[in-house]
């Protein structure tokens, strides 16, 4: 009997047991258990239900276009539950001199498509938009180093475009820097682009016109984003509605990792066990503090993979006079704390009651290292007065809550993925070890799953299964 542990109750932590209870159910001759600091399990994903609004204390959804969420929900008989994205009434705002300017129509991204949309749009200056035209002529870089996101836009299409599009659009994803953000991490696609085509314009031109060609008639487009009905909750509801509880221990403050001969002990509360097998599914910082006894060089590494701390403020309003869309997006040069506010009753539907507003403002300790030193009163301040001077929104909310998160967003920095590429040598040559969650490649929820089942399909691999009949 192989016994696995796993250590973070997150949604890779929570994945990772659902895969592994499948698999024992099945027959393997498994049995897992799950180890959780907090009382609760889910990590950020948090939903809150009032007054008939839906409050996302941390993630409101994932991206469609990777499909391990949507299938797990599926796993778990709630894809009945999954909604999309208002993309029809998709609408974005950049704030430019303290005047909200919509990202036109054609830009992916920080790519421009379309020849009108960006020659009128007051986004960008003459100069930029003659380096967007330029840069159709690109040619292709070979064997390219790693560089930072803003390196790379700023070859590309100029400064303007690093202040105004990539910086704010990534600090809302990652709540960093893109000045110190890897774009081989965080922007695959885009180095894939430059070293096969040069050109980005020329590159996404021919991939829109492949997916033309490739469409089948009729058929919907795939939604930007999903999420469920009920909020994200769903997912850790039904997840844990699988899995037997007395293999989940919550509350495990001071739990120990260590090595004896081919097993792992874990030590917590004073009791000691053993395990074949262990998946680590907590934060990078958290996952070094646990491996002080082990290799240097992976302890170095985990401690070189930065996280920032992030707040959300939701504000709910009875009324209140907002432009179309979806939200705004507030660049670092425009010297305020607020990095983006979402209106999150138009961007999917069942979270406001009909006519009622929610509003979501963040914040990041990228750009208010002091962040978590603020009340939650003091937040809320902030993000009134912010949307005051923004939206001129003087309306009183029916109520404010403020989600807060310590050291939550990994930050993917410049030449993360060969640091990735050394730990991995490292833990490839410890039986039975794994590393999941969003440390190494993805902060979303469906990279955090696909890590999970990744490292469950390869421990399931070597465990006895039941003889055919």
């Amino acid at each position: 009997m192989k016994r696995i542990a796993i250590i973070g109750g997150g949604i890779a932590g929570l994945s990772a047991a659902f895969y592994l209870e499948k698999a024992r159910q099945s027959g393997a001759a498994l049995q897992w258990m799950l180890f959780e600091k907090s009382e609760r399990l889910g990590g950020v994903i948090r939903t809150e239900q009032r007054d008939g609004f839906v409050l996302e204390a941390g993630p409101d959804s994932f991206l469609s276009a990777k499909p391990e969420a949507a299938r797990l929900c599926k796993e778990l008989g709630i894809d009945g539950q999954l909604i999309s994205s208002n993309d029809a009434g998709r609408k974005t705002y950049i704030l430019v001199k303290g005047r909200l300017v919509p990202i036109p129509q054609g830009l992916e991204f920080m790519v421009p498509t379309r020849i009108w949309p960006m020659a009128t749009t007051p986004l960008f200056s003459f100069t930029t938009k003659w380096r967007m035209a330029g840069e159709l002529f690109s040619s292709a870089r070979k064997n390219a180093e790693d560089e930072s996101v803003g390196e790379f836009v700023r070859r590309h299409f100029g400064q303007e475009m690093v202040d105004r599009v990539a910086e704010p659009l990534l600090a809302g994803v990652y709540g960093g820097n893109a000045e110190r953000l890897s774009i081989r991490a965080v922007l695959p696609r885009f180095a894939e682009m430059e070293r096969e085509h040069g050109s980005l314009v020329r590159a996404t031109l021919q991939a829109k016109a492949r997916a033309r060609t490739l469409a089948r008639p009729g058929a919907k487009p795939q939604p930007l984003f999903t999420s469920l009905r009920n909020g994200m909750q769903q997912m850790v509801d039904a997840l844990l509605g699988t899995l037997p509880q007395a293999s989940i221990h919550l509350q495990q403050q001071d739990l120990s990792l260590r090595k004896i001969n081919d097993d792992w002990e874990i030590e917590s509360a004073g009791i000691r066990e053993r395990f074949q097998a262990v998946l680590l599914a907590v934060p990078a910082p958290s996952a070094a503090g646990l491996l002080r006894q082990f290799h240097p060089g992976l302890i170095e590494g985990l401690e070189k993979i930065q996280y920032t701390s992030s707040v959300a403020v939701a504000l709910a309003y009875d009324q209140a006079n907002l432009p179309p869309g979806h939200g705004f997006l507030v660049p670092r040069s425009e010297g305020r704390r607020m990095m983006a506010c979402t209106f999150v009753h138009m961007k999917f539907p069942y979270r406001a009651p009909e006519g009622k507003k929610m509003l979501r403002c963040f914040f990041s300790s990228s750009r208010m290292p002091d962040l978590l030193m603020h009340s939650d009163e003091a937040l809320q301040q902030m993000a009134r007065q912010e949307l005051k001077e923004i939206l001129d929104l003087n309306a009183e909310p029916l109520f404010a809550r403020t989600f807060r998160w310590d050291r939550a967003m990994a930050q993917y920095e410049t030449g993360h993925l060969d640091r990735v590429a050394e730990m991995e040598k490292i833990v490839a040559a410890m039986p039975g070890f794994h590393i999941i969650g969003n440390s190494f490649h993805g902060i979303g929820v469906p990279d955090c799953i696909k890590s999970a089942r990744l490292a469950v399909e390869q421990i399931t691999s070597g465990v006895s299964q039941p003889a055919a009949v």
